[in-house]
């Protein structure tokens, strides 16, 4: 599994090269660190920014996200793009986006994106993205928007089976948004996960009271990323049996 620590680092540039040989996920709506990133990282991923702007009641620039990722796609050290969502929207909604995007797009820059399943759409939207594209992203949303909440664990437990076959492995790769934390990932057969846990705390002081307390948001990213990184996915999804598991993690 490969684990996408998202940027900006709330350590300021200095905190970023503790990415140095990590792998990176890098929002559009905080596209002036890619280079950076790009430097630093053993490869990186670039994600729309779409929840940005719409948290911000912004819209959605689709043109300038086309020319950010035609910029970055044929870097050595790049491996995937977010196709542009809409986070609130319908399977109709994002459907009409998608097919908005492919025609901003060649066919090779298709070819690398990653549409986005949410969890309020529905669970034949998930096979049938996963039967079309080599790897989707999985985003919690609607009344499942907390991850780890029991309802966000009940729908995965409906998920799983339209993603993966009769085995419990993936149809095609999975990409968990948001769930680069060993008490979700490592429950479910995902190919990879991101989060932005490490760039939000690094550099906040508060968090790090106590016997161990790294003074540099540098040495905290480092420290972070060890602890997460020690933890790997699922092989296959356990059904159940996993999901009875997950409950009782989180009580």
């Amino acid at each position: 599994m490969i684990h996408y620590h998202g940027l900006p680092m709330s350590g300021g540039d200095h905190s970023t090269l503790s990415m140095q040989g990590k792998h990176t996920f890098v929002s559009f709506a905080h596209g002036s660190v890619v280079e950076l990133a790009a430097e630093v990282s053993q490869s990186f991923a670039l994600d729309n920014g779409a929840f940005t702007a719409w948290k911000g009641g912004k819209t959605f620039d689709i043109e300038g996200y086309a020319a950010f990722v035609s910029s970055w796609a044929r870097h050595p050290g790049f491996d995937f793009y977010i196709i542009p969502d809409v986070i609130d929207g319908d399977y109709n909604d994002n459907a009409r986006m998608r097919a908005a995007w492919r025609n901003q797009c060649d066919y090779r820059l298709w070819n690398q994106g990653v549409p986005v399943w949410h969890f309020h759409e529905p669970l034949e939207i998930l096979r049938d993205l996963c039967h079309a594209f080599n790897r989707v992203a999985i985003g919690s949303s609607g009344e499942y928007s907390v991850v780890g909440s029991p309802a966000w664990w009940g729908r995965i437990a409906e998920a799983m089976p339209f993603a993966c076959d009769e085995e419990g492995r993936p149809i095609s790769k999975l990409h968990g948004l948001r769930m680069l934390d060993p008490t979700i990932f490592s429950h479910l057969p995902l190919s990879s996960a991101d989060s932005t846990n490490v760039a939000r705390n690094c550099g906040i002081d508060k968090r790090w009271r106590g016997p161990y307390a790294p003074r540099s948001a540098r040495t905290r990213a480092l420290v972070m990323m060890e602890r997460i990184e020690a933890h790997g996915s699922a092989a296959r999804w356990a059904g159940s049996t996993g999901l009875t598991q997950n409950l009782e993690l989180i009580g």
